[in-house]
């Protein structure tokens, strides 16, 4: 089988609907729309949401939550097992790590260092924070934490 021979199987695609071709079709003069009003003509109908004067959904329900997005801080993160590829005495750094594709993009607040998995390279490593346990585990492997 070729591109040029692939085709939806019978039946499975229907023909549309072609409005506004005489009496006969069943859908003329009108198109099915009825016959006046603002959904008949072209550019009517109304936008989404509206409840044709009554007050709308999205306005009725309470607003609830709490966002924080103008203070959040967006970090790389990476855990302490996503390190284990690199070789003995490496400096692992948020550049190396967007140079080897294991972050997409260099975040505002730089990198955070988790501590999920293990570690038995001794590397040192600069980030802008680190957790408690991500310390203990670099440490442990002979490694060193530089907070940036």
């Amino acid at each position: 089988m070729k591109l040029h021979q692939l085709a939806p199987a019978d039946g499975a695609t229907k023909s549309p609907k072609r409005l506004g071709r005489g009496i006969g079709s069943g859908i003329g003069k009108t198109s099915g729309r009825g016959t006046k009003g603002q959904n008949s003509r072209s550019g009517g109908g109304v936008r989404v949401g509206f409840e044709g004067g009554q007050m709308p959904l999205t306005r009725r329900l309470p607003r609830r939550g709490f966002n924080n997005n103008l203070f959040k801080k967006e970090y790389n993160v990476i855990n302490v097992s996503d390190l284990k590829d690199f070789k003995e005495n490496t400096v692992v750094t948020v550049e190396l790590l967007k140079e080897k594709n294991m972050i997409s993009k260099i975040a505002p607040y730089g990198l955070k260092v988790l501590g999920n998995g293990n570690l038995e390279v001794a590397l040192t490593v600069k980030a802008a924070k680190f957790s408690e346990s991500a310390i203990q585990k670099i440490v442990k492997a002979g490694g060193k934490v530089e907070v940036l």
